[in-house]
Order: C-alpha cells, then sequence, then structure tokens
C-alpha cells in the first residue's frame, strides 16, 4: 500500500501530494516542525508537543492560519491510514504559498503536513554501549530565535551531523557563541556529577525539548537533585561520572564518548540506567489511557 500524507486537511498518496514551489517553507525556511512518537498506536506527550508548536506559531504569526485545522486529530488519522502502531510522526507548519520575495504578507494560508513512518527503533547494544559524539565546529547562536523554536531552517544541524559522520560516530555536540555546552544536533544533554544531574539552561541556547521536560520531572520524582546551567563546558562533561541525551525517538541515550575521550567510565552509568526504566515506565502508562484527542 503506497504512504499515505495529510496535506492541509486530506489524507491523500505520496505521490499525489503537491506543495506550490513558492511555498516560504521552502524558499525561505519559514516554518515548524514536530517529531512525535506513536506507542501501540498512541502518542506520547502529544499534548506538549501541540503545545509547543502553538508558541512558535505564535512567534512566527501563523498561528491564525492554523485555526481550521485539528492538528492532534490529524496525527491520529495519519499513522491510522497507514496501518501504523508503533510510528515516527513529524507535524510541519509553513507559512504557505507567497511571492518570490521575502514578504511573509504575501503568504495568506499556512501549509500544513503530517507523515509518518514505522519506527525503527535503535538496536538495544547501541543503548548498551551508549552514542559516540564529537563537538561541532558550528556554533549554537543562544541569542538567535530560532533557538528556542523547531525551525525547519535546519542546516547548521545538518553540517553537524555530517561533522559527525566524517568522524565515523554518532552525532555532534554544540557549543553556544561563548563556548559553553548548549544540545546535540537533535537531542538535549544532561550530566551527572556526584549524583547531581546537570543540563544546560535554555538561555545557554538549548532548545525546551520534550523529552527533557520529562526527563526533569522524573528526576524530581525519583529525589534526584537537578541543575540548569548556563556556563556548563566541554571539560565538565568529559570529567562527568555519566551522561546521556533526550529526544522524543530514541528516548534517553547513554553518551559514552566525547572526541575520542570516555565520559565517566565509558559505559552507561547507574543514573542514566534509572532514569532509562523510569522513562519506559511512565510512557507504559500513559499511553496505555484511552485516547485523549
Amino acid at each position: 500500500m503506497e504512504e499515505m500524507v495529510y496535506l492541509n486537511g486530506s489524507l491523500l498518496p505520496r505521490s499525489q501530494a503537491r506543495i506550490s514551489p513558492f511555498d516560504h517553507g521552502f524558499l525561505y525556511g519559514y516554518g515548524l516542525y514536530e517529531t512525535m512518537r506513536a506507542y501501540s498506536g498512541r502518542f506520547f506527550r502529544l499534548e506538549q508537543h501541540l503545545a509547543r508548536l502553538a508558541h512558535a506559531t505564535e512567534m512566527l504569526g501563523l498561528s491564525s492560519g492554523l485555526a481550521q485545522y485539528d492538528l492532534g486529530k490529524a496525527v491520529y488519522e495519519t499513522i491510522e491510514a497507514n496501518g501504523l502502531k508503533d510510528a515516527r510522526v513529524r507535524l510541519t507548519v509553513s507559512a504557505g504559498e507567497g511571492d518570490m520575495i521575502p514578504d511573509p504578507r504575501t503568504c495568506t494560508s499556512p501549509t500544513v503536513l503530517v507523515m509518518a513512518k514505522a519506527l525503527v527503533p535503535q538496536p538495544a547494544e547501541v543503548y548498551q554501549r551508549g552514542f559516540r559524539m564529537v563537538i561541532s565546529r558550528i556554533r549554537q547562536n543562544s541569542q538567535s530565535p530560532l533557538s528556542q523554536i523547531k525551525s525547519v531552517n535546519n542546516l547548521n544541524n545538518i553540517l553537524a551531523k555530517s561533522e559527525a559522520r566524517a568522524a565515523v560516530v554518532d552525532d555532534a555536540l554544540f557549543l553556544n557563541e561563548e563556548g559553553f555546552l548548549a544540545e546535540a544536533s537533535s537531542s538535549n544533554i544532561f550530566m551527572v556529577s556526584k549524583g547531581i544531574l546537570t543540563t544546560p539552561s535554555l538561555e545557554s541556547g538549548a532548545l525546551g525539548g520534550i523529552t527533557r521536560q520529562v526527563v526533569l520531572e522524573l528526576a524530581a520524582s525519583l529525589g534526584i537533585a537537578v541543575k540548569e546551567e548556563n556556563a556548563l563546558t566541554a571539560e565538565a562533561l568529559l570529567q562527568a561520572d555519566e551522561a546521556f541525551l533526550t529526544n522524543s525517538i530514541i528516548e534517553i541515550m547513554p553518551l559514552t564518548e566525547v572526541d575520542g575521550q570516555p565520559v565517566g567510565s565509558g559505559v552507561p552509568g547507574r543514573m542514566t540506567q534509572r532514569l532509562m526504566a523510569a522513562y519506559k515506565d511512565l510512557v507504559a502508562k500513559e499511553t496505555a489511557s484511552p485516547r485523549s484527542l
């Protein structure tokens, strides 16, 4: 069966989906996206993803054009149309068709696209060894509004991933313009030192990740001390007892090597494994409840 996509209110085969070449998402990167994970036909923290998207659409002036869409219903319709239970779903919103010049006033209606694929999780052995990473030469601009939204303008992230591939590692870390840790190319970062869980603050240029927030909630429920820091260094990461990464697809991934040097003992740490187990328990609990959207 051909893959089905949701485009501007309709479900249709991928081969029939058409977006204007004058769409400002394509021409100028004027758009947003959310990547979500469905478990057994239920999305985890969908409301939070949609709330983050709504906040970003307000920032970019796109919110009024989305009033006609039920985005929660759209993502469920897309996985159901594709017969998927465990899925990776991307919801994209752009400014839509406009003039060739970069003038958002010429865009009259946003483009809404939902795509879904069967989820292929990382193999168990990857979680057992952890991710190996490099520090990217590209710097995250903590003062840019792009650091606080999931913009479709993803060129820095793509270039960082290319650096990681060239180094034959899993991903790359961003420092901000002041040389402090911000995030990875597609995930947030945490480290553990002397029993304290620390993560870069949002002011450092880190995106307010949905999984990042879940980990902060879990840590509080487990009695783990947490700090959000503005000036975390790469040296502090290398001296940490353990570290891990978070996003909606990989969940919690141990980080065991940076620039060829081991983090902690070079294997997934005890607190990391504790939080991984707690996260899976929470997902199982929340996705077992009746569909809320």
